[in-house]
């Protein structure tokens, strides 16, 4: 049991953390269709959007309601209003998205009021997709904005079903959390496709940023899942929560449907995804197929390669709750030992972790705490890159952002052959840096003193 601890620090130093109203964003950019919108001021909008092109290398649709410091003391009903209806004129989505920032919370906006004088004023808005969800940045983490916007949005598209006789059996929802890429989706659809299933993601991100080039450019998100097909969710058999933080969309959806859930907190690891492929085995009725059991053998062998290198590393690991205890468990069940481990926001996992302590703080803290107590293997986004290169060890990048590698939409680590793909990243990079720091060669023999008389024959 991990005793969960708060920073007392004044300020952040080198932040950790993403804030709440880029986690929203990011949820709605999942959609088809998609104009996510920030009710702030354009610097806030202009950072989240630096930090989604930098990360996925592809164009961003992303809006603001540009509030100036009159409209933020005065209220910003005219900025929501003019946002609303030139989006809806030029770029003609099919759902906008609105998350608040700590500017307008801070004066208390009455959004959802706008929106419905909105709605009275311009009869073409009247059944027009418009969510509204609460992000304020002064408090939460990314993973809390996406979690509370995608439970937004079940409880706003998604309808009723008329019957519980009409639901499909074929049929499952599947509610990802923001530490999986739009890689690990397209691995998940292939799983639950393979035992006859048909999966519904909310968000799917592998259908908006996977990198693919659109036959014809659109300024709204080039893929997704519609909201026509959102509406249907509750149509379906089962729904799959994955991370802990899609507890609340997957209890609203169970609440308005009636459709009932199971909440994987981990898909990284060997067992983990004994039980999932277990537990789609029993919804679909079907047996599993012969290549996931050659996948398993695989992860096994993997793990018995890569244990002699990851076994007593002593891990510093820096992420949102989920990832953190998602890849920091696998590494612990091969032998490595979490030495430190910071976090952005309060999560049930936490304690769980098989740690001394969890510390809710920033890079800084990351990097004092893993100097302090020896670790020699670092895991965090590609702001940790700097931490790494002073402490001289291993860094593997994991988490959002990661704008200093290509492919970082397309990291795997769900799955038997996801994980197995990150145990070999991993044992590979610390492979890499014994060759690099400490292998002997006959350079290093002779810069530590060693007489060329003295070296094996063979090398003379």
């Amino acid at each position: 049991m991990a005793v969960v601890t708060v920073g007392k620090k004044a300020c952040a130093v080198n932040p950790l953390k993403m804030s709440q109203p880029i986690g929203g964003a990011f949820a709605f950019m999942g959609l088809r269709g998609s104009m996510p919108l920030l009710h702030g001021s354009q610097g806030c909008t202009s950072f989240g959007l630096t930090l989604f092109v930098r990360h996925f290398k592809e164009a961003v649709p992303l809006q603001t309601t540009a509030m100036s410091e009159v409209a933020t003391v005065l209220g910003g009903y005219e900025n929501v209003e003019q946002a609303i209806l030139n989006i809806h004129k030029r770029t003609k989505p099919e759902i906008i998205g609105i998350c608040s920032t700590g500017v307008t919370e801070t004066k208390g906006d009455d959004v959802e009021g706008y929106i419905k004088l909105i709605r009275q004023k311009h009869p073409q808005l009247e059944k027009f997709p418009l969510v509204y969800v609460s992000t304020p940045d002064f408090k939460d983490a990314f993973q809390d904005g996406w979690s509370k916007t995608v439970a937004r949005m079940v409880e706003v598209l998604v309808e009723k079903p008329a019957s519980a006789a009409r639901r499909d059996p074929t049929r499952v929802n599947v509610l990802p959390g923001c530490h999986l890429t739009p890689g690990d989706l397209d691995e998940l659809r292939t799983i639950l496709e393979d035992f006859g299933l048909e999966p519904s993601f909310l968000p799917d991100l592998a259908g908006s940023l996977d990198g693919h080039i659109p036959d014809e450019f659109t300024p709204t998100t080039i893929g997704g899942i519609g909201v026509d097909e959102v509406a249907t969710m509750g149509q379906a058999a089962w729904t799959i929560a994955i991370g802990a933080q899609m507890r609340p969309a997957a209890e609203a959806m169970q609440q308005k449907t009636g459709t009932p859930f199971r909440l994987f907190e981990r898909l990284c690891g060997l067992l983990p995804n004994d039980e999932f492929i277990a537990f789609v085995s029993e919804i679909s009725g079907r047996p599993v197929p012969t290549k996931y059991r050659r996948q398993r053998g695989q992860l096994a062998d993997a793990m018995l390669d890569a244990h002699f290198h990851i076994g007593g590393r002593r891990l510093a690991i820096g992420a949102e709750p989920d990832l953190l205890f998602d890849i920091g468990s696998m590494l612990q069940e091969m032998g490595a030992h979490i030495a430190t481990a910071v976090t952005t926001t309060q999560s049930p996992v936490l304690e769980r972790l098989k740690t001394d302590e969890v510390l809710i703080g920033d890079l800084e803290d990351l990097e004092n705490l893993a100097n302090e107590r020896g670790c020699n293997l670092l895991i965090s986004h590609s702001h940790g890159r700097q931490a790494a290169a002073r402490l001289k060890i291993p860094f593997y990048r994991a988490g959002f952002p990661m704008f200093d590698r290509l492919g970082a939409g397309h990291q795997l680590s769900v799955g038997y052959r996801g994980t197995r793909d990150l145990i070999f990243d991993i044992a590979n990079l610390i492979i890499a840096d014994r060759e690099d720091n400490h292998q002997p060669t006959p350079d290093t023999w002779r810069d530590a003193g060693i007489s060329a008389g003295d070296a094996p024959a063979a090398l003379h």
